[in-house]
């Protein structure tokens, strides 16, 4: 054990199982740099802007379940980080950031960069602090662990003083690797559950969201398939369960089918497991009003201070999603006859994901056919925001786990940040990273990231010259009276060439499926730039024509 300030927080990052840190380095943290260096079992992944860097802690986080770890300078690094910040905890995802911060001589005269971190991250994430002392390192770092990965999983934020990082001969003890809390569901809950399903006509469950990894996914499966229960999943949260399973009914959030829709009106009861029914899940809180009349709503999450917080719960299960499924599985008193509804709702999926044809030199609803014919079934999906991600939500199925990588709180720019972070995590899965043409360039400069880290990723670009989702809002709101929304972009395949990797622009149909048949015969970062017409504005078919004549 070091008894210098940065090698001991470095131990403190090696004893939680930290085998990675992303950073854009400064010089407010170099001693925790030069630590680093000599730590063979911390990789340090340098990247281009401090956005990308929390992009890729919280990506990471999200496919280990422990917290992604992100290394930035203060001010200009702090603040460019905070939108990563903003997404863990949106998400529900754990993420530890450490922010360079003044020296302790220097704090409240507002010196070079100075931020008041506590005060200036607080209101978005789960904990923000400042180690002052050298000696409470350990401490500090196994509190961020806990509280990352507890209840309801998130983010938190350490500023670092720079004097403090300096300091030798510190006695302290590097903490033992902390455990997430096991938070099993209360039998008698889990009687009253079953109870209130066994008296329901039309049940339908809602799944997703906090602490939910793949012991979830194969259990909750497994229970919902035994009764016959219709499973939806929140906006993003696509990879919750197999989409073979056949009783998965659809995703909720923005483009959901319009059966599903009537589906989730007509139940009686709603099983919620994980999300927490946020304003894109529930249609701006429509779909399913915080009071609910006329259905009863099981809410189970793993934080007892999101229940009962926006949404009236009948029955509150405070419980991690992975031990309230098992517990789901392995339940069986007989109380619930099978229902028919789950391979109702499942058949009526598959027709909304079933892409037709359309009259576009590149049809998208094609060309997504042609990547469920090309591309392997357990890729990971890493998208940021835009339309374009309409037709991926649709049409593409989600059959890994981790499979779908996405920003519940809508943040572009997130999807080349997060492949960069699966490719490096999981290197013989197919890493794709789904962008709008207004989106790829929010985070284009990580893909010198992934070049420089042999990140085996392919970027396929929608290109229709335009904020696509604010032209369509636009169009509805103020017809023909475009503003702001036109973008004249540059050849996205030749900067993927410029970056050192491949690029191809394709323009067709036809020329996509062998755009992709070329890509994905390739290794390494490339890039397909699609072409695609503005009248194609968005995978529920809205066209910019219907909304002006509308």
């Amino acid at each position: 054990m070091s008894n210098h300030a940065a090698e001991l927080l470095v131990d403190c990052l090696a004893a939680q199982g930290c085998d990675r840190v992303f950073t854009v380095p400064g010089e407010s943290f170099l001693p925790v740099l030069d630590a680093l260096r000599d730590r063979s079992g911390i990789q340090t992944v340098t990247c281009r802007q401090e956005g990308g860097v929390t992009f890729m802690a919280c990506a990471d986080g999200t496919m280990t379940g422990r917290p992604g770890v992100a290394f930035v300078t203060r001010g200009p690094g702090a603040t460019n980080a905070s939108i990563g910040v903003h997404v863990a905890m949106q998400d529900s995802q754990p993420m530890i950031l450490f922010v360079g911060d003044v020296g302790r001589e220097m704090r409240d005269r507002e010196g070079f960069q100075e931020v008041d971190f506590p005060a200036f991250f607080g209101p978005i994430c789960k904990w923000a602090a400042r180690i002052d002392r050298a000696d409470r390192i350990p401490e500090y770092i196994a509190r961020a662990y806990a509280t990352a990965i507890s209840g309801r999983p998130g983010p938190v934020v350490l500023a670092l003083p720079e004097d403090m990082l300096h300091e030798e001969g510190v006695e302290a003890t590097v903490r033992p690797f902390v455990h997430k809390p096991a938070q099993p569901p209360c039998p008698d809950a889990l009687a009253a559950m079953m109870a209130l399903i066994g008296d329901a006509a039309a049940p339908l469950a809602i799944i997703g969201g906090a602490g939910w990894h793949e012991k979830a996914h194969l259990h909750f499966t497994a229970f919902a398939e035994r009764i016959g229960l219709p499973v939806a999943t929140a906006f993003r949260r696509q990879d919750a369960i197999a989409p073979d399973s056949p009783v998965y009914a659809g995703n909720l959030g923005y483009g959901p089918g319009p059966k599903l829709v009537e589906r989730v009106k007509a139940a009686d009861l709603l099983l919620v497991v994980g999300a927490r029914l946020g304003e894109a899940t529930t249609d701006g809180y429509t779909l399913i009003t915080p009071d609910h009349p006329g259905q009863q709503v099981i809410h189970v999450h793993p934080d007892p201070a999101e229940l009962n917080r926006v949404y009236r719960a009948d029955l509150a299960i405070c419980a991690d999603p992975d031990e309230f499924a098992e517990s789901a599985a392995l339940w069986d008193d007989g109380a619930v006859i099978p229902f028919d509804a789950g391979a109702e709702a499942h058949a009526e999926w598959l027709a909304w994901s079933t892409p037709g044809e359309a009259d576009f030199a590149l049809d998208l609803g094609r060309a997504m056919a042609t990547v469920r014919e090309q591309v392997p079934a357990d890729a990971i999906i890493c998208n940021g925001a835009g339309n374009f991600a309409g037709w991926w939500h649709r049409f593409w199925h989600y059959h890994g786990f981790p499979g779908q990588l996405a920003p519940t709180c809508g943040a572009m720019g997130y999807g080349i940040p997060a492949a960069v972070a699966a490719a490096l995590r999981y290197p013989d899965r197919c890493v794709i990273a789904a962008a709008g043409d207004g989106d790829f360039l929010m985070n284009a400069q990580e893909l010198a990231t992934a070049v420089q880290y042999g990140a085996d990723m392919l970027v396929i670009v929608f290109d229709n010259s335009a904020y696509g989702t604010i032209r369509m809002h636009q169009e509805r709101e103020f017809p023909g009276r475009v503003s702001a929304t036109d973008l004249a972009n540059p050849d996205f395949a030749a900067m993927a060439t410029a970056f050192g990797g491949w690029g191809l622009r394709v323009a067709t149909t036809a020329e996509f499926a062998s755009g992709l048949a070329d890509a994905l015969g390739r290794k390494g970062v490339r890039v397909l730039h699609c072409i695609t017409d503005i009248e194609q504005l968005s995978a529920g078919g809205a066209t910019v024509s219907g909304l002006r004549d509308r």
